[in-house]
């Protein structure tokens, strides 16, 4: 398995955005769905977007609307464009990649911090 490498977390006030990215390394080739989950405090990490090598796209329900993934397979990476940001919206994001057989790896983590 390769190695993720997430960036662009960071504070924010309430109604501001912010962009993360994941670069993937390794045997990219071999990859299929990249995307993001999350895990605030105290809670289950959950789905908030994917998408897969051909462009077919899933949001989790909390953040459709407001947030959109994107990914340059050329480069390799995978985008989350985060608008219209609510506190609820603060958790450490993780990258996520699975491969076309079905291995999945994860990145170390970024935190997002929305104020209000």
């Amino acid at each position: 398995q390769g190695q993720l490498v997430e960036s662009g977390g960071g504070l924010v006030q309430a109604g501001g955005s912010l962009r993360l990215s994941c670069a993937a390394s390794g045997s990219i080739f071999s990859i299929n769905v990249m995307g993001w989950y999350r895990q605030a405090p105290g809670k289950q990490r959950e789905l908030v977007a994917t998408i897969t090598r051909g462009g077919v796209i899933t949001y989790g329900g909390s953040v459709k609307g407001r947030f959109t993934v994107s990914r340059d397979n050329a480069k390799n990476t995978v985008y989350l464009q985060m608008n219209s940001l609510k506190p609820e919206d603060t958790a450490v994001y993780y990258c996520r990649s699975v491969t076309f057989s079905g291995d999945g790896s994860w990145g170390q983590g970024t935190q997002v911090t929305v104020s209000s």
